[in-house]
């Protein structure tokens, strides 16, 4: 960092130091002095600056106050202009129209300004706005222009995202004749009315093949029919279009539908006993037994021991066979053959009705 040892001063033609006086060093800021505002700037690697537009109602002296050898100042200024007019302010210098602007649209309502400015009377030159009064300081012009509308022009939208990411999709977009009428107002025109060719509204878009992709067919039915039970279906790698079947390393393994699942038709229904039809009773005639099979059968027809017996039908029962008589001749006597005293005994335990025992106990029988 440069370190300088010497400051600015200013004071007026008398004794009075508006900055930097008597000895006192005054920290860089803004000055009003003299009617203008005096910039007073101490960089820390430059030689500190004194600057002001002026124009200054009195007469001042800028000094160096200086605590080393003199390295010499550097400075500029604007001689004083000859004040022939009325007024303090306005005198040598005067508010200007510049021409009208370019027009700000060709087409369609434009507008066009006129600056104002300041000038010096004497030679008409530009100058900064703060030589001129500000109160006088006239509006600034404003007029419109070209307000003929514009010619019909395409209006073209951006592209929509594609039908599909891959195997060939569409894309489309807004086409649309428009004419502009004002600076913000726009009005839509039948395709006729712009004459150059007509923009594309859709294209083809993503035309590289889909990688393959499973493919799930139909779920099975429940099996078994009741409880607990699996559906299941076939899973294939195919193509996006389906006529390729592809192995299934082709298809990424993370993504595949899973081939089986869960599934339950309700409870199902217990064991029961299962009953054949009756066979043929053991006599030819009179008392006899027939006989049938019974199973205890599960709901799929497999032999089960979880029936309960106390409602388990008989495997076996009592039948009686109808037995031919043979008509005795009027003129043969119905009599007992037997020699030994059984027939009652036959008679007792309801055997008459067996061919042999009739016979052998005719007269015993008859009527029985």
């Amino acid at each position: 960092t440069v370190i300088f040892f010497f400051f600015l001063a200013l004071k007026s033609e008398g004794d009075d130091y508006y900055i930097n006086g008597a000895w006192t060093i005054d920290w860089p800021r803004k000055f009003d002095v003299a009617g203008t505002a005096f910039h007073y700037k101490r960089p820390t690697d430059e030689p500190e600056s004194l600057e002001a537009l002026g124009p200054t109602s009195e007469n001042l002296i800028v000094m160096v106050l200086l605590q080393e050898q003199n390295l010499g100042i550097r400075y500029k200024f604007n001689v004083p202009i000859t004040r022939t007019g009325s007024g303090d302010n306005e005198v040598g210098f005067t508010w200007n129209h510049q021409p009208w602007s370019e027009c700000s649209a060709t087409c369609a309502g434009g507008v066009q300004r006129q600056e104002v400015v300041c000038k010096r009377l004497d030679d008409n030159s530009i100058v900064q706005n703060n030589y001129c009064d500000p109160e006088s300081k006239p509006p600034e012009n404003q007029r419109a222009c070209n307000t003929e509308p514009c010619p019909p022009e395409w209006f073209i939208g951006d592209w929509l995202e594609c039908s599909k990411t891959c195997d060939g999709g569409m894309r489309t977009r807004a086409v649309l004749c428009i004419r502009k009428i004002g600076p913000s107002e726009e009005e839509t025109l039948d395709y006729s009315g712009c004459l150059t060719h007509r923009p594309i509204e859709k294209e083809p878009c993503n035309n590289q093949s889909c990688p393959p992709q499973w493919v799930a067919l139909d779920w099975s039915e429940c099996t078994p029919k009741c409880g607990p039970g699996f559906k299941h279906r076939i899973v294939l790698c195919k193509s996006s279009d389906l006529s390729k079947t592809f192995p299934a390393t082709q298809c990424p393994e993370e993504s595949k539908p899973p081939v089986r699942i869960r599934c339950s038709l309700g409870r199902c229904p217990p064991p029961r006993w299962v009953t054949g039809d009756w066979g043929q009773c053991s006599a030819h005639c009179g008392l006899g037994q027939q006989m049938r099979t019974v199973q205890c059968l599960s709901y799929t027809g497999q032999a089960s021991g979880d029936c309960p017996e106390t409602v388990r039908p008989p495997s076996m029962q009592q039948c009686e066979s109808k037995c031919d008589s043979t008509p005795i001749s009027n003129t043969e006597e119905c009599k007992d053959v037997n020699k030994v005293a059984y027939c009652p005994l036959v008679l007792k335990f309801k055997f008459c009705s067996r061919a042999y025992f009739r016979q052998m106990c005719c007269k015993t029988c008859q009527g029985h």
